[in-house]
């Protein structure tokens, strides 16, 4: 059994995943290795958490524009739990991974998880016009 940092964890509320999202990061948290590889199709994960195939891609979609999975470039079945929400076989790898997540993130080298921000479209909303 790995372990996860309860506090990276209880950040998630922020990150406004769908219902869809949290199941099918739990399913790749099941079958996750020690530091987050998870080695499984989307119809896997699909069938683990009962959704449609459809409806786990879109969930992954969310979960890696959230930059809470990774996608490894030119890996077929094969996604990274980002290390901040990614478990561990040590408290002190886990120490070692959060540390290490951090220190590439203020370097730019690694995405920090976030909400999108909301596309607004400014042509949508009327101009005033000031009157002479």
């Amino acid at each position: 059994m790995l372990i996860q940092s309860h506090l990276a964890m209880a950040q998630l509320h922020r990150l406004g995943l769908s219902k869809a999202a949290y199941d099918v990061l739990s399913a790749m948290s099941e079958v996750q290795h020690s530091g987050g590889e998870v080695n499984a199709s989307q119809a896997e994960l699909a069938a683990s958490v009962g959704l449609s195939k459809n409806r786990t891609s879109i969930a992954v979609s969310q979960l890696v524009k959230r930059h809470v999975v990774l996608r490894p470039e030119g890996r077929y079945r094969s996604y990274n739990i980002h290390p901040l929400f990614a478990g561990y076989n040590t408290v002190e790898e886990m120490e070692a991974g959060i540390t290490d997540a951090l220190q590439a993130i203020q370097a730019g080298e690694l995405p920090e998880p976030a909400a999108p921000t909301p596309v607004r479209h400014l042509s949508a909303v009327p101009s005033r016009k000031k009157s002479a």
